[in-house]
């Protein structure tokens, strides 16, 4: 990932939620016309591991 784009999702990080469900929106609503190709079984899985993990952090840092 470039530094732009890095410094693109520290912006994002930093802006109130319903601002990041904006622009999250619009970011989609933009990249339906790309051309994607499939995920992979391990693409899904390391996105599942990274949100599990992510999960369990904010689960300890409840506790």
């Amino acid at each position: 990932m470039t530094a732009l784009a890095e410094e693109i999702l520290n912006s994002f990080d930093k802006l109130p939620t319903p601002e990041q469900l904006e622009v999250g929106r619009e970011i989609l609503r933009r990249l339906v016309h790309f051309d994607l190709t499939p995920l992979t079984d391990e693409d899904l899985v390391l996105n599942a591991e990274e949100l599990f993990l992510a999960l369990d952090r904010q689960e300890a840092d409840r506790e």
